[in-house]
């Protein structure tokens, strides 16, 4: 698929020195999921905000829909939605008015079929009279989504839109994100949860310090990075790891032996280690394999660049 945003050597510094976003280059492709993970402090709003034109960019360009956010700015914004972090509605308005008053603001003539069918598509259509204040946590944010596809951008920005919703409103919002997608939208999504770009994403970008890490395919990702645990426990624990085994580089825990071998190699080496555990004299009673998550692999990639700065 073509790519709709295009972000080139894109910089953040704001007075006193501090480079909040340093030469950022990004691709998103029309039509994808991409799920932009950090830890706090890590660039991702900034980055949103300054593709979005709230923040104003030291250097670097960022066109949308091939149009730059800067020369050509009301046309790069018209293409785009963006549901922030916080929740800032007016607690005395209805849905549909504050809605219909979000499209206005891009100068979009009234639809109400089309205003209609993006609150059923979020589970709103039932609560278009009632005011924002009466509304739930999670049905909040379905409005924040809502205004933000008010006027029909092809692009969605989502900052963190679970953020303090449980875990039930967390998988309803994936669903919605689904459909959003289906329906062709393309959707640049910050979180902190883990679980929820190994859900929904389709690419992982990673940010640290105002730098990406690395964008890539989620799964291609966790097949390339991630790592097998194989556990083995033994019917008479150990609290030394015979000699006999050192080649192995083994762990030990709870006097259980651990293994970790790449999935990608031809010979992961459990034939040989499982014969010489029988030569060592030792009596294996249970095999476990973990195969490493999207955590594990985001947190060793942010350990270490934070060992390299």
């Amino acid at each position: 698929m073509p790519d709709i945003v295009e972000v080139r050597n894109l910089t953040k510094r704001y007075d006193g020195g501090f480079e909040a976003l340093k030469s950022v280059d990004l691709s998103i492709r029309e039509g994808e999921i991409i799920a932009l993970l950090g830890p706090n402090g890590a660039g991702k709003t900034t980055l949103i905000s300054t593709i979005c034109g709230i923040t104003r960019a030291t250097g670097g360009s960022v066109t949308i829909g091939g149009h730059d956010t800067v020369t050509d700015f009301r046309a790069a914004r018209s293409l785009v939605g963006l549901v922030p972090q916080e929740i800032n509605l007016e607690p005395f308005e209805t849905v549909m008015n504050s809605v219909r008053f979000s499209r206005g603001l891009f100068g979009k003539a009234p639809d109400a079929a089309y205003l209609e069918r993006v609150l059923k598509s979020l589970s709103l259509w039932d609560k278009r009279d009632a005011k924002i204040m009466m509304l739930s946590g999670g049905m909040k944010r379905r409005v924040l989504i809502a205004k933000a596809l008010s006027h029909g951008p092809r692009v969605l920005f989502l900052d963190e839109p679970t953020a303090g919703v449980d875990v039930e409103l967390r998988k309803d919002m994936w669903e919605v994100v689904a459909r959003l997608k289906a329906d062709g939208v393309t959707i640049i999504l910050t979180t902190h949860y883990i679980e929820e770009a190994e859900a929904i994403a389709d690419r992982i970008a990673v940010i640290a310090k105002g730098e990406i890490l690395l964008v890539e395919e989620k799964s291609a990702l966790m097949s390339r990075l991630g790592q097998k645990t194989l556990r083995i426990e033994l019917a008479e624990p150990v609290t030394q790891i015979p000699p006999a085994l050192g080649a192995y580089h083994l762990g030990l825990e709870g006097g259980d032996l651990l293994y970790t071998y790449d999935t990608q190699t031809e010979r992961t080496g459990i034939t040989s280690l499982l014969a010489d555990l029988q030569d060592a004299g030792l009596q294996m009673t249970d095999l476990q394999t973990h195969e490493s998550s999207l955590e594990d692999i985001f947190v060793s990639l942010v350990t270490e660049q934070e060992a390299g700065a």
